[in-house]
C-alpha cells in the first residue's frame, strides 16, 4: 500500500524574486502587524540564506533566528539592516 506524504508548507521556498518578496512585505505591512512582519522578514531571510544575511548585515546568524520571530522585540536598527540586505527600503507615502 503506497501511502502519500505531504510537506508543511513554507513560503520561504516560494520567495524566489525581488517582486515576490517586495509583494510578500507590502501584503503583510497592509495588515500592521508587528509579529507577522516580524515572521515574514525572517521567512524572506531563510529564502535569501540567514548565513548570508548575516554576512550582508555585520549580525549573528543565531541573534537573527531569534530576533526575526513572533514576539521578539528587535533593535530597529537591526530591522532595517536586514531589509536593506533584502533590497527593501522602508518609504512613507
Amino acid at each position: 500500500m503506497k501511502t502519500d506524504k505531504t510537506r508543511e508548507f513554507d513560503i520561504a521556498n516560494y520567495l524566489s524574486s525581488q517582486k515576490l518578496i517586495t509583494e510578500y512585505i507590502n501584503q503583510v505591512l497592509a495588515d500592521g502587524d508587528t509579529d507577522e512582519l516580524l515572521e515574514a522578514i525572517g521567512h524572506i531571510a531563510r529564502a535569501r540564506s540567514m548565513t548570508r544575511v548575516a554576512k550582508e548585515t555585520g549580525l549573528q546568524r543565531e541573534s537573527l533566528y531569534k530576533s526575526l520571530k513572533a514576539g521578539a522585540n528587535p533593535k530597529f536598527d537591526t530591522v532595517v539592516k536586514v531589509l536593506n540586505s533584502f533590497g527593501v527600503k522602508l518609504q512613507a507615502v
